[in-house]
């Protein structure tokens, strides 16, 4: 797994000298000035009672505060009970850079760490993880830099008593922090999404689409101003019907452009796949799917990634990342995702949807498909000679 912190803090701290330009040879180099430092949850008595106990539901926790400068380069938590009594789309992560009052970083844990809904599942890519057991050790490697302080805190919405909670926060401590050094701004959003004109038109099924040239309907992954790059995103759909959805093109507006900078060709081509979703999961450590439905079609639940790594969006004044929801925006889905970006200094992110605007549709089964299927035999007067693809 390549760790993002080793090749920034490389060219950051040798930037009078000679670095070659991969992460391997940016661990090589000697650093100056820096001093590995943690904070975890380990029983301060000595004993083996590492973790923190208890975190009552609805209560909030500091799990890391720490003054100066420095670089957060890993972070490792887990939690009971287990995902299926403590849902981890209602425990919320915030990350606060350089003493201000609002957070940079606020997500549900479970989507923040590659764990899409409520559910618990394998995820490995280079600057997020989710491990065995079944996902529940939740891994970042993120370079998190901070110049005067950083605090992050959970809290716990999820109507069950967290208990109990281990964590590793791992950083570098500096006098000063490197110049051009950004600050690491995430965001969670949440969507149903709907037709433009309430038809599900998808290939043209129903005539033709109406075309969508300035993304006015789409999807919203981000939406950020300031100076800086986007570096990634974690995308969670959910379908409620066995129509494709991944004729929906990414349009990416930068610096208040009112047509797209950067137009796509369609979902799983942004996501570097083609011609449909996989029957399988899969990993890279920049791009894949971490879970795959095993319903009909495309029905179900699918979460895909991708890290804009050595390919970052940059902007100077803004950056609006959208995508269409099916070809010109013509599905129901419900939609998530957390996406993920640095900021010359930092700056607050929109507010998240609440416990109950989070809370994931149910999943679509065999039984509706035949009550759809009745209400379509029934419209057409129960003809037995009715068929059905």
């Amino acid at each position: 797994m390549k760790i993002v912190f080793v090749l920034l803090m490389g060219c950051a701290l040798c930037a009078r000298g000679q670095v070659l330009n991969n992460d391997l040879s940016a661990l090589s180099m000697i650093q100056q000035g820096v001093k590995s430092k943690r904070v975890s949850s380990y029983d301060r008595s000595g004993d083996n009672h590492d973790n923190i106990g208890l975190i009552k539901t609805g209560e909030r926790r500091t799990i890391f505060d720490v003054k100066g400068a420095g670089v957060i380069n890993h972070i490792w938590i887990t939690m009971g009970p287990e995902p299926s009594v403590l849902s981890r789309n209602d425990v919320i992560i915030r990350m606060f850079w350089d003493g201000a009052s609002y957070p940079s970083v606020v997500s549900p844990i479970g989507p923040f760490f590659g764990q899409g809904w409520d559910e618990s599942y394998l995820f490995t890519s280079a600057p997020l993880a989710a491990t065995p057991s079944n996902g529940q050790g939740l891994v970042s490697y993120f370079a998190m830099p901070f110049a005067q302080g950083a605090r992050i805190e959970i809290e716990n919405q999820a109507g069950v008593d967290i208990r109990p909670f281990y964590f590793y926060v791992d950083y570098v401590e500096m006098k000063k922090l490197p110049a051009n050094m950004g600050r690491l701004h995430a965001w969670y959003n949440r969507q149903l999404t709907t037709p433009v004109d309430s038809i599900e038109n998808e290939h043209w099924m129903f005539g033709p689409n109406r075309p969508n040239k300035d993304g006015k309907n789409n999807y919203i992954i981000a939406d950020i101003q300031g100076k800086g790059h986007f570096v990634g995103v974690n995308y969670y759909v959910h379908s409620p019907t066995p129509f494709w959805y991944g004729e929906g093109d990414d349009m990416i507006f930068i610096d208040g452009d009112s047509l797209p900078t950067l137009n796509g060709t369609g979902t799983e081509d942004y996501f570097n796949t083609s011609w449909g979703a996989p029957k399988t999961p899969y990993s890279t450590p920049y791009f894949g799917y971490a879970r795959v439905n095993n319903d009909m079609g495309f029905l179900g639940r699918t979460h895909i990634y991708r890290w804009n790594i050595t390919d970052p969006i940059y902007f100077d004044k803004s950056l609006k990342f959208t995508i269409e929801h099916g070809s010109n925006n013509v599905l129901t889905l419900d939609l998530a995702s957390v996406a993920y970006w640095y900021l010359s200094e930092a700056s607050p992110v929109p507010a998240i949807p609440d416990k109950e605007g989070r809370k994931p549709r149910p999943l679509i089964n065999i039984g509706d498909i035949h009550r759809w299927r009745d209400a379509w035999r029934k419209s057409k007067g129960y003809d037995p000679k009715l068929w059905g693809n």
